[in-house]
């Protein structure tokens, strides 16, 4: 007999298709910063973190500042991310998975109108 477990997010993931650029990757208990500047692809957004794809070789536990555009120019997070997961990918890159550090609850009007428009959309 199958056994299907629940899903453990605490919030709905929104399909999205959004380019980054990294171009330093720092770590909290040392001063370590890693030069980079691979593209990533930003593959789902929801209020704990984002998914992302890259070429990018980049280490776990390690954070770097992003700008997310969720709709509209009042819609922009500018949020710090961490590193908690990487599968490798059998087309050579990298699939990743990060929380946001430090997001402040006020800003959960713009996950609240994004997922709206994603619903409205039927992208979710």
């Amino acid at each position: 007999m199958a056994v299907f477990s629940e899903e453990k997010r605490k919030a709905k993931r929104i399909p999205v298709r959004l380019e980054l650029q990294i171009s330093k990757l720092f770590r909290q208990a040392e001063i370590e910063e890693i030069e980079t500047a691979v593209p990533i692809e930003v593959t789902d957004v929801s209020r704990g973190g984002i998914g992302f794809t890259s070429k990018g070789n980049f280490p776990l536990d390690y954070y770097f500042n992003a700008k997310l555009e969720l709709g509209d120019s009042d819609s922009v997070l500018y949020c710090v991310v961490q590193i908690i997961r990487k599968l490798d990918k059998e087309d050579g890159t990298y699939s990743y998975g990060c929380i946001f550090i430090g997001m402040a609850s006020v800003l959960n009007y713009i996950f609240d109108d994004f997922e709206r428009r994603a619903e409205e959309n039927g992208t979710i």
